[in-house]
């Protein structure tokens, strides 16, 4: 070993030596060569930091995402993981031993374990696994007005809808629901809601209806309902004492950025308000990686963006650490990135001018090292290789390390569709969260209210018809009568007349002279 690498070595176990619980993630690398045992950690009480993982599309992200998962995991912390690609699953089943394994394992200095974890799979759509949902009800009209990206006028329509909801006990479960209530209150119950709320626009409800439309399009109607998923499941341990690894499959959702965004801000949200406060902990309750994070940045509204940044902001005070993963850092806003403690930056390509700016920017966002020019390191770290710094257990950044990474422990290929029927068919929750429940709410209340008023005033008319009815009938017969008296009237008076004149005649033959 040269000067120059002793030097490094004592400046890096100097810079990661930590008194508390860590991982290992593997093993400084100078001037392209591994020095054995030289070891790059992350200690556990900094993961409620939050981190980044980043790199460009084939260097080993996802398998950084895996090994860190498997070393929370054995330190009893649990972990949700958002696997876009489909590419996690292999986490319930042992790893197999590969030469190049360990070869890799001999460079850093530390055996490879086969071992496999317990794994939890979670579904918004139609994948296998344990159903996600939450009510409307539960998102509350700011942040539903958020996800659907509304204007202040919108946002007060959908406050005046949660609140009549609230006041005439219409449980808001599901879209429909929504749809149903915004319906009413401009047509059968317009009145109604303008004596109690004030008058709504038909066209600025016209607006928000489109806007759930659009969600509903990308499977919303689907997330939306019960039962509603309890965030405290993510925190289970399994029966060794492993931490639980819940995975969410998100395959069919690649296409749907407004579906996942709607649930990344719901389960956040969920979490920092059921999650008790935990302060500066010793170790995360819970770890979220969140592959792919560019969707929910890149079709979010400002609203929903500055809602990110203020739960990325308060959420480590629940004892919950954050990992965004994404191709190229400058995908997450500033503001975001700034929060984020853990830097794991896989190589970058510079095919372009651009390119090289988005380089320069990113080495920028490390601490500045004697050992490395950051921006040309970044383009030459091999498949498994990572340009590292973590906190240190006061909240220092550690020197920046080109590190080989140690490999996954678990299986670094997805389980067959029969390991996947075998895992949930076990699974509690799973029987738990995927049964069907459509209870009573505001669309069959208000469904069933309006066909009452229908049917109540189909029979007030059908009664005043009958009433009118029976009117006719009373007149034409007094006309009658009427018609009828006068008919006698005038033939009595006939007759008398003729009695009269017929006398007379009589008189008159017989020579007799009538007395008046």
């Amino acid at each position: 070993m040269t000067d120059k690498q002793t030097q490094f070595k004592q400046y890096i176990e100097e810079g990661y030596k930590f008194e508390g619980e860590h991982i290992i993630l593997g093993t400084a690398i100078l001037d392209e060569e591994a020095l054995q045992e030289t070891l790059i950690k992350a200690p556990l009480k900094s993961f409620n930091r939050h981190g980044l993982i980043a790199g460009a599309t084939g260097t080993g992200k996802t398998k950084t995402i895996q090994l860190i998962t498997e070393a929370l995991s054995s330190e009893s912390v649990s972990v949700l993981v958002m696997d876009i690609k489909g590419d996690l699953s292999g986490l319930a089943a042992e790893g197999n031993f590969h030469r190049k394994i360990l070869e890799r394992h001999d460079k850093i200095g530390i055996p490879f374990e086969p071992t496999a974890f317990p794994v939890e799979l979670l579904s918004l759509s139609g994948e296998k696994g344990a159903k996600l949902r939450a009510t409307v009800s539960e998102f509350g009209p700011i942040l539903f007005s958020k996800i659907l990206g509304l204007n202040e006028t919108q946002s007060g329509i959908v406050s005046i809808i949660f609140k009549y909801c609230d006041d005439n006990q219409l449980p808001l479960l599901d879209l429909k629901d929504f749809k149903k209530v915004l319906h009413f209150a401009t047509n059968d119950g317009k009145d109604e809601l303008q004596e109690m709320y004030g008058s709504i626009s038909p066209a600025s409800a016209g607006a928000i209806l489109r806007r759930i439309v659009e969600l509903e399009q990308q499977g919303g109607d689907n997330f939306f309902g019960e039962p509603s998923f309890e965030v405290e499941d993510l925190l289970r341990v399994g029966d060794d004492g492993k931490g639980m690894i819940s995975i969410l499959r998100l395959t069919d959702l690649q296409d749907k950025p407004k579906l996942f965004s709607t649930f990344m801000l719901c389960l956040l949200a969920e979490i920092y308000a059921k999650f008790p406060e935990e302060g500066d902990v010793g170790r995360p309750k819970l770890v979220v990686f969140i592959d792919e994070a560019h969707l929910i940045f890149n079709e979010a509204s400002k609203a929903l963006l500055n809602q990110i940044e203020s739960i990325v902001k308060l959420i480590r005070s629940k004892g919950v650490g954050l990992f965004f993963c994404t191709q190229n850092p400058t995908d997450v806003p500033d503001a975001v990135l700034s929060q984020l403690g853990m830097k794991v930056q896989h190589a970058l390509r510079a095919f372009t001018a651009k390119d090289r700016k988005n380089i320069k920017l990113t080495a920028e966002n490390y601490p500045l090292s004697d050992y490395y020019e950051t921006d040309e390191m970044l383009t030459s770290l091999g498949i498994g290789e990572a340009a590292i710094t973590v906190l240190d257990e006061k909240g220092r950044p550690t020197p920046l390390a080109a590190t080989l990474l140690r490999a996954p422990r678990s299986r670094m290929d997805v389980l067959t569709e029969e390991e996947i029927d075998a895992l949930v068919g076990k699974s509690r929750i799973a029987r738990l969260y995927n049964r069907e429940v459509d209870r009573e709410s505001a669309y069959e209340i208000l469904t069933a209210k309006l066909k009452a008023a229908e049917e109540m005033a189909a029979k007030e008319a059908e009664e005043e018809k009958s009433s009118s009815s029976s009117s006719r009938r009373s007149t034409k017969e007094e006309e009658g009568f009427i018609e009828s008296m006068s008919k006698n009237t005038m033939v009595r008076q006939l007759g008398r007349t003729i009695t009269r004149e017929l006398t007379r005649s009589l008189l008159g033959v017989f020579g007799i002279k009538s007395r008046r």
